[in-house]
């Protein structure tokens, strides 16, 4: 990966829509140059794919939340289940295994307090690999989700 590929990738992570007449321009390359060395990326995993970003308030998502759950025991067997279990949740977002005290960390969306209260207290404290769970409220989000550093 040279210079032009870090430039490219900071780009397309910026805007990822951006046409090939568009990055070449920015790039001072051809069009189809920078189509091909997008292409190139793309075949080898450097880009793993696209994503719209969509504005939450207009899903009528108000509250974001992370939720740090604390395992009741720790085996491989309870660890899948949990993991089973939130692949089924479309309000999480995001999931870490994390060291410390929490195994896991969730990053949610729901519509109100009382959506996060029935996620916490009808699917994930129910569940039987898990002992404990923590919520913190996102009040604000000074800095927007960025592009991994290049």
């Amino acid at each position: 990966m040279d210079s032009i590929d870090a430039r490219l990738l900071a780009e397309l992570q910026r805007r990822a829509d951006i046409t090939a007449q568009e990055l070449g321009d920015v790039l001072n390359l051809s069009p189809s140059q920078a189509a091909r060395r997008r292409a190139r990326l793309e075949a080898e995993g450097v880009i793993a794919g696209y994503r719209a970003r969509l504005d939450p308030g207009k899903l009528g998502l108000a509250v974001q939340a992370f939720v740090q759950v604390q395992m009741a025991a720790h085996s491989s067997d309870n660890a899948a289940s949990f993991v089973r279990l939130v692949g089924t949740l479309p309000e999480v977002v995001g999931c870490w295994t994390l060291t410390g005290e929490a195994d896991y960390l969730l990053r949610v969306w729901v519509s109100d307090l009382p959506a996060l209260n029935r996620l916490i207290h009808h699917r994930l404290l129910p569940h039987p690999a898990v002992a404990r769970v923590q919520s913190q409220i996102v009040m604000d989000q000074p800095k927007a989700d960025a592009g991994l550093p290049i």
